[in-house]
């Protein structure tokens, strides 16, 4: 029998053996329900009261959930990307977790999360068309690509983008605050513990060479509207990328829209926000699931 047959097969099983079980299906559904409700507002009430500890934690389940899945399903190409992706990144906490901070960190740091960011989003864009692609039926155009390849392509491809952009975000935010603290223009409890000249950027606390009006041939410097001159490159890592929405020296609200330049940039912070929303489905669903066939077992259902 092909795939699709033994499929088939092993549904109609599936559906006999199940036939007659209604009431004991309602009661898993209710169970479901109300584990999500309760651990949805264990949650909210958990990042309200303490937000280090939610997101370490969260980062942590993001972590290590998706090795255990990719082990125990033995899908090696996912760990190898997860593998390279955990080395680099973690030479990169470690390079802006020195103390002294070296003055190239902050920039090596902001390349290579900003080049994440950029490639999980191309990514999942692929993914994303490539599902549409199957979805419309274009793939009938193409006699050698059937639809089940093509839609597990665009699956396994938005997945990957999602999943990296998230985890890049949120070891970026770490290191951001860290570095920023580090170097003394920003303090995450309240004032700086050094004075910002005119010509320093507070984030990398190197000097900036090309003026505000002036066009740079790498890149520009830009001044927020509380006035502090930065970097480009550094203020769009700080607020892009690192989620910061405030000025790293003074914490007055920068406006994203005046940051970007061109029309296409703006997708950039739709799709950031998409990631952080995304966030609790990748780290804490699989969780939510494991306590509800916890309480299914325990009470004989199934």
């Amino acid at each position: 029998m092909s795939y699709r047959e033994n499929w088939k097969v092993q549904h109609e099983k599936l559906h006999v053996k199940h036939r007659g079980h209604e009431a004991m299906h309602a009661e898993m559904v209710l169970i479901l329900i109300a584990t999500l409700v309760v651990a949805q507002i264990v949650l909210v009430q958990w990042k309200q009261r303490h937000c280090r500890s939610y997101n370490l934690v969260t980062l942590l389940q993001m972590w290590v959930v998706p090795l255990y899945f990719t082990i125990k399903l033995y899908w090696w190409r996912f760990l190898s990307t997860w593998g390279m992706f955990s080395v680099i990144t973690s030479y990169v906490i470690f390079r802006a977790t020195r103390k002294p901070l070296s003055g190239r960190t902050p920039r090596m740091v902001y390349k290579w999360f900003l080049l994440i960011y950029k490639l999980s989003y191309a990514v999942g864009v692929l993914g994303y068309l490539a599902i549409m692609f199957t979805m419309f039926g274009f793939n009938v155009f193409f006699s050698r690509i059937k639809a089940e390849d093509s839609m597990d392509v665009g699956v396994i491809m938005l997945f990957y983008g999602l999943y990296y952009g998230v985890m890049g975000r949120d070891f970026a935010e770490i290191c951001s605050d860290y570095m920023a603290s580090t170097i003394g223009y920003y303090n995450m409890g309240g004032m700086p513990s050094r004075n910002l000249s005119h010509d320093i950027c507070a984030v990398c606390g190197q000097k900036t060479f090309v003026d505000v009006d002036e066009e740079g041939i790498i890149e520009d410097t830009y001044q927020l509207s509380c006035n502090h001159v930065f970097h480009e490159f550094c203020i769009r890592g700080w607020c892009i990328v690192g989620k910061k929405q405030t000025c790293p020296y003074c914490n007055e609200k920068v406006d994203l829209k005046r940051m970007m330049n061109n029309p296409w940039e703006r997708t950039h912070v739709l799709y950031g926000q998409l990631l952080d929303w995304l966030r609790y489905l990748v780290a804490w669903q699989p969780v939510i699931i494991g306590v509800v066939h916890g309480i299914n077992f325990s009470l004989g259902l199934e």
